[in-house]
């Protein structure tokens, strides 16, 4: 092997094992919260072998996490080859594509070929979550390993204004929602009742309020399944505005963006099914969703001095 092709396969097996770790950090964290240590493996552990393990044993765990590392390994080998072929410059939404494409794919086919039922012994929201960070681990380890001069992490948001502000206010939108539903929750004496019924209609199916499971997983996985929701209702409402700016007199399209806003959370809702709407209030919901897009507005409002200057000092004319 030549020597660059030899340093890019090192490169590519450390990056395996920095996801590896990732994603081994992330279920260790899950199971000593559930007061479980080391759960995760013994349980994986006994279902390849398909022995009957209750106790995870030194041999068990080491034997498993050898599996575990090898396969991460090869992994990284070929996400940096497959990079160097085809010229790519690994950033996080690189390994964001690789987390839920590639390792995704990994992990529930080697399950499938080997044992279907092992599909249903990791929450799906929590291999999602696993896998997101770990493929982003990698990507940024090989980002840094090739001395890219192209901004990885923050140094994208300042090279791209929009996204930055989109992020910005999706954050203040779903940091409004978050607080009014745990307020409400910590009034009605069950903290976290909401993201956890949300999370349990979304990942693991629920179909009533006694299916619900408020964990530290499932409410963890379901938030960042509700800021990456929201980036995107961000994003929304920042190109609305910014073509405000340009063209003052469409502001009709803000409202229709409002009103797709809140259709659009109101229809997510009814779609998880009509228990999650009674059990987490009609009400509740609709009035979260009004505090967030005016949170929102008011961020956008402060933040884009463009904006208030064409819609305070000139003349709004709707165009027909």
């Amino acid at each position: 092997m030549q020597p660059r092709y030899s340093g890019l396969a090192i490169h590519g097996a450390i990056g395996g094992v920095i996801a590896g770790a990732v994603v081994m950090g992330w279920f260790f964290v899950l199971d000593v919260l559930a007061s479980q240590p080391l759960a995760t493996p013994t349980v994986l552990a006994s279902m390849l072998l398909d022995r009957d393990i209750v106790h995870a044993t030194f041999g068990v765990v080491a034997g498993y996490t050898i599996l575990h590392f090898g396969v991460f390994v090869l992994l990284g080998v070929l996400a940096a080859f497959g990079l160097q072929v085809s010229g790519v410059v690994p950033g996080l939404r690189h390994g964001v594509v690789y987390g839920l494409g590639v390792l995704n794919a990994v992990h529930y086919g080697a399950f499938l070929a080997t044992d279907a039922q092992m599909l249903t012994v990791l929450p799906t929201g929590h291999v999602l979550a696993a896998n997101l960070l770990g493929g982003m681990g990698l990507m940024a380890y090989l980002h840094r390993a090739q001395h890219a001069e192209s901004p990885l992490g923050l140094g994208v948001l300042m090279a791209r204004p929009f996204l930055r502000q989109s992020i910005g206010t999706g954050f203040v939108g779903a940091g409004t929602v978050a607080l009014w539903f745990l307020l409400l929750d910590l009034f009605a004496g069950q903290p976290f009742f909401t993201p956890a019924a949300l999370g349990s209609a979304v990942f693991l199916g629920a179909s009533s309020p006694a299916e619900v499971e408020t964990t530290i997983g499932l409410v963890a996985s379901y938030t960042v399944l509700h800021l990456a929701a929201f980036i995107f209702v961000g994003a929304i409402l920042v190109w609305v505005s910014e073509r405000i700016v340009h063209t003052p007199g469409l502001w009709m399209l803000a409202l229709l963006g409002f009103i797709t806003v809140e259709a659009g959370f109101l229809g997510l809702a009814g779609m998880l099914g009509g228990w999650v709407l009674g059990a987490v209030g009609f009400l509740a919901v609709v009035g979260g969703n009004l505090l967030s897009v005016a949170a929102m507005a008011r961020w956008i409002w402060v933040t884009h001095p463009g904006l208030r200057e064409k819609l305070v000092e000139q003349p709004v004319a709707t165009l027909v």
